[in-house]
């Protein structure tokens, strides 16, 4: 017999899975403690999540026209970036949720969302979301402050499941796979571990772009071919390209070139912001995907790219583009459109339960697997089975974090 708080989670579910706004309905139908259940704290902590030091050197440039100077992305960008927000409740429960954006995120939320946040019910997920984002619009909506917003959404749903008693996939309405093919990110030369591993599918980081010219396209050319000798013609390579490229017609000529090699997708070519030249390249390439959507920000920025036809795989980043909230909508939207869903880093324990629901996403991002990780990222890591995620069936996101762990990694 299911108890209580589980008959609860399935229905919250299946309500999802009909695409209802499902928290505050779920919220007034507790009774007694459910229903005074409020938030007492709310912390966020950046953190290094790599054996090596969180923050480089201030880069030495060669002068004001050095290359490096477009690719500087400083400290409060990608994964280096990375904080935990733990907030805690009157009844004991407490929600982890990673996000991004650094000490300046870290700033947002406890100066500003924080103050939205004490004395509420967690439970009403989407209406705490709306007001947070709507009491943003006047300096924040993309960036810095969806971050934020990321890390305090996901450790309100890590709450909600911890409640539930339920893994959030199964409060997305479950699981549509018993298990997920990972993809690794890399070089080139980490290829071999994870085909030790037995990852099949494999996304490599381009270094030359734009700036690297004739020569630099050879190279590039010369990767991915000697790759596709490397692994066989069996196996999926992916292409990452960090913006690097930043030209419609260089990136028109790449796909030219490289397509003898069976690239399944070319990621982000092109800055997030020219949505048309993404138009363009979906229109007139068609030996490959267009990948895009790392770097956009809520259903509001991924319904312009769906508008426009600038992607062909949507993806959005949990930690970065509105948390799991922001994300099943998204993932709704690439159903509605036909569109592949393939969160960034699906394989950690925040982007999991999206991979997992979705019947648009086919395989989850490396995180933790391969990566030289500190004993933080491992806690945020899936479970890892010969190429695969698994399934977690532990209450919430399945983290290992605890305050102390998070407080041990905390950057000063």
């Amino acid at each position: 017999m299911l108890n209580r708080r589980r008959f609860l989670g399935n229905l919250a579910g299946a309500s999802l899975a009909a695409g209802l706004s499902y928290v505050p309905h779920l919220s007034a139908a507790h009774h007694g403690a459910d229903s005074n259940l409020k938030i007492t704290s709310v912390e966020a902590y950046p953190v290094n999540l790599w054996n090596r030091p969180a923050i480089g050197a201030v880069p030495d440039f060669k002068s004001d026209f050095d290359p490096g100077r477009w690719r500087y992305t400083g400290p409060f960008a990608q994964l280096t970036s990375s904080i935990i927000v733990v907030i805690k409740t009157n009844q004991g429960i407490t929600g982890f949720g990673m996000g991004a954006g650094g000490k300046v995120s870290c700033e947002i939320i406890q100066g500003h969302l924080r103050n939205l946040l004490i004395g509420t019910n967690p439970l009403n997920i989407e209406l705490l979301w709306d007001q947070m984002y709507t009491s943003s619009s006047f300096y924040g909506r993309r960036g810095v402050f969806v971050m934020a917003l990321s890390g305090v959404d996901n450790a309100l749903w890590d709450i909600f499941g911890k409640h539930a008693d339920q893994p959030v996939y199964r409060l997305l309405g479950g699981t549509t796979k018993d298990r997920i093919p990972v993809y690794q990110t890399g070089g080139p030369e980490t290829i071999q571990n994870g085909l030790d591993l037995g990852i099949r599918h494999f996304k490599i980081v381009v270094r030359d772009g734009l700036f690297e010219g004739e020569a630099g396209k050879q190279k590039t050319v010369d990767m991915v071919k000697s790759t596709r000798e490397f692994v066989g013609p069996e196996v999926s390579i992916m292409l990452e390209c960090i913006a690097r490229w930043n030209d419609v017609e260089y990136t028109i000529d790449m796909a030219r070139r490289l397509a003898p090699y069976n690239l399944y997708w070319i990621e982000e070519p092109l800055s997030p912001d020219n949505i048309l030249g993404y138009e363009r390249l979906v229109r007139e390439i068609d030996t490959t995907r267009i990948a895009n959507g790392e770097h956009e920000y809520t259903r509001f920025g991924f319904a312009e790219l769906i508008r426009h036809n600038a992607a062909d795989v949507l993806q959005p980043d949990v930690c970065w583009s509105g948390g799991v909230t922001s994300l099943r909508k998204i993932g709704a939207m690439a159903a509605a459109h036909g569109l592949e869903f393939t969160p960034h880093r699906g394989g950690s324990l925040y982007g999991l339960p999206l991979c997992l629901s979705s019947s648009q996403c086919k395989w989850a991002e490396s995180f933790g697997t391969t990566d030289n990780g500190t004993d933080l990222m491992d806690a945020m890591s899936a479970t890892f089975e010969k190429g695969y995620y698994l399934p977690s069936d532990k209450p919430g996101f399945g983290t290992e974090l605890t305050e102390k762990l998070v407080k041990e990694h905390a950057i000063a």
